[in-house]
């Protein structure tokens, strides 16, 4: 495997895989797309060739991420300017009321299965076409599109009841 072409191919994948993972933070995602290629290359002998090189690659960012958040217990990224950031006239409660929407809504996100999770954030965070999460995914452009209706059915019946 030409390793220097694998780099130049997929880093625009893997980059923008952990720009929806880490939330649109880009200094992190850069840092752990170099990680990932980092481990890739140590590890290359161990790709068998029973995936797509894009999904083995994903598979490996998603592992550096999900350590990433053990080592710095940082579940949750909010930068500070938008925290103290509360817009002129903006109440207390509709902030609290919105922050509570939000909550709920990745609550029912979180409570989906893995594989539909993960195509409601790469569509919803990430803006990914339902082309390239198939292709991430290693699944069809349509099955993304109904897996991602689904989901969306799923999460508006749970914000309904929590209503």
């Amino acid at each position: 495997m030409n390793i220097k072409k694998i780099c130049e191919e997929y880093y625009p994948l893997v980059l923008g895989y952990l720009l929806t993972l880490a939330n649109g933070n880009r200094d992190l995602a850069e840092d752990l797309t170099q990680d990932t290629f980092y481990r890739a290359i140590k590890n290359i002998d161990g790709f068998r060739g029973d995936c797509k090189v894009s999904t083995w690659l994903c598979q490996i960012a998603k592992y550096t991420f999900w350590q990433y958040l053990d080592k710095s217990n940082k579940y949750k990224q909010v930068p500070l300017d938008e925290v103290m950031n509360i817009s002129a006239g903006e109440l207390v409660e509709e902030m609290y009321i919105r922050e509570e929407t939000n909550r709920a809504l990745y609550e029912s996100i979180e409570k989906l299965d893995s594989l539909t999770k993960d195509v409601m954030l790469f569509r919803l965070t990430g803006e990914m076409s339902f082309k390239e999460i198939g292709e991430l995914l290693d699944k069809t452009e349509n099955w993304a599109r109904v897996t991602f209706y689904r989901g969306k059915a799923k999460i508006g019946k749970e914000m309904n009841s929590y209503e």
